[in-house]
């Protein structure tokens, strides 16, 4: 994968719209590009960048369906089953994966281990539905397991 991480969410957004432009103009058509973000939190940046890129995209839902022509957009809970050439896995920052919301909620420490485990799979299985190209972006400070994947 090639793994970024910059110093604000508009250099990310900026760099993924760059990114898909290139793979359109090596050949990808629109609708083989998909991007993922942890939760609906982070849609809007995916958003953004598409606007940026001059794209058009389809918010994936429950139903999964992909639109001729448009770059899929959706959150890394509905990713598995899913392929495309190209895929960019954004906002992959400290506190969105993993989720700072489900630590906090833990009661017992002894789940701590659990949620790292479902969170750190979450992004593999957003991750691995790129066939060809895999982006992954993230703000400082970036996730810890971006580490994981270089």
């Amino acid at each position: 994968p090639d793994i970024k991480v910059f110093d604000d969410p508009d250099a990310e957004v900026f760099a993924v719209a760059r990114w898909l432009i290139a793979r359109i103009a090596e050949g990808f058509a629109p609708d083989e590009l998909g991007i993922f973000v942890r939760s609906n939190s982070e849609i809007e940046r995916a958003q953004m960048a598409l606007v940026r890129g001059a794209l058009e995209g389809v918010l994936l839902d429950l139903g999964g369906r992909m639109a001729k022509g448009r770059v899929s957009v959706s959150t890394m809970h509905l990713a598995k089953g899913l392929e495309f050439r190209g895929v960019a896995v954004m906002a992959c920052d400290d506190e969105v994966i993993p989720s700072q919301a489900r630590i906090d909620a833990i009661v017992d420490i002894a789940d701590l281990e659990d949620v790292y485990s479902t969170e750190r799979h979450l992004l593999y299985v957003a991750c691995t539905r790129a066939r060809d190209q895999l982006l992954v972006t993230g703000v400082q400070p970036a996730s810890e397991f971006l580490l994981d994947l270089r």
